[in-house]
């Protein structure tokens, strides 16, 4: 459930959100992102450590190839996480974002989908 919830996020924050961050001014976004992060934090936080926490629980309890690859997996996610989109958010907090800011942004989450999905795949595997 909690993979499933993470893909359907982070498919909304690529299609929806981080699209729309174009159509704001600067001093608008920089006003908006920072309502934006401290909102999605509370959904994004509690799942990405529940997530973590309960992968690291399953390869405890059953250590197989695809538990390995999916914990693998979801220490990848939170390393793009923190090596591109927390100095891109920084960027656009601090308000200098501009449009290869947004690009980037939008670009690169394509990873975390990706990554994202194929966790939720190896999950539903495992359900077998």
């Amino acid at each position: 459930i909690i993979d499933f919830g993470l893909l359907v996020l982070i498919t909304m924050v690529q299609l929806i959100i981080y699209p729309s961050f174009k159509y704001y001014t600067n001093a608008n976004l920089y006003k908006w992102h920072k309502l934006y992060t401290s909102r999605i934090a509370v959904i994004v936080i509690p799942l990405m450590f529940g997530q973590l926490l309960l992968a690291i629980y399953i390869i405890i309890n059953s250590y197989n190839v695809i538990n390995i690859i999916r914990f693998t997996c979801i220490c990848c996610v939170w390393g793009i996480t923190f090596y591109y989109f927390v100095p891109l958010h920084r960027v656009i907090a601090n308000g200098k974002s501009t449009a290869i800011t947004l690009k980037k942004l939008v670009k690169l989450n394509w990873s975390r989908v990706l990554v994202w999905f194929i966790i939720l795949i190896l999950s539903l595997i495992n359900l077998k």
